[in-house]
């Protein structure tokens, strides 16, 4: 008997609409949400997710937050509609000239127009 199965890492956006002042560039911006967890497939089908981690993102400097797991969940049921300062941590200001694939998460410094891992467009 043959099963295909993998593991592998998932990014996937949250409708989520919050205007903010930034407060790394003092623009006014919008938070971009999202989440990054890691799945476990039979035959390209997600069995089980684990591992989730939840992430804010400045539309304005790009500046990135790790957000609060419960704040998180909360807005993927669609049961909160703010996000306060403390929910959020400061992991990355707009001063870092680092690229994120939106596809498979790899991050690099240097200047590719193409990610090395997946080939999707920076």
């Amino acid at each position: 008997m043959f099963f295909m199965m993998g593991v592998t890492q998932k990014r996937e956006d949250i409708d989520f609409d919050q205007t903010v002042i930034c407060d790394v560039c003092e623009a006014y911006g919008h938070y971009n949400v999202y989440v990054i967890y890691t799945v476990l497939s039979l035959f390209f089908i997600p069995v089980w997710k684990w591992n989730r981690h939840y992430y804010v993102e400045m539309s304005c400097c790009h500046s990135l937050y790790e957000l609060n797991e419960e704040v998180g969940r909360e807005i993927e049921r669609g049961t909160l509609s703010v996000i306060k300062e403390s929910d959020l941590t400061l992991i990355r200001g707009s001063q870092s000239h680092v690229k994120r694939c939106m596809n498979c998460g790899y991050e690099t410094e240097e200047d590719f127009e193409f990610c090395p891992k997946c080939g999707n467009r920076f």
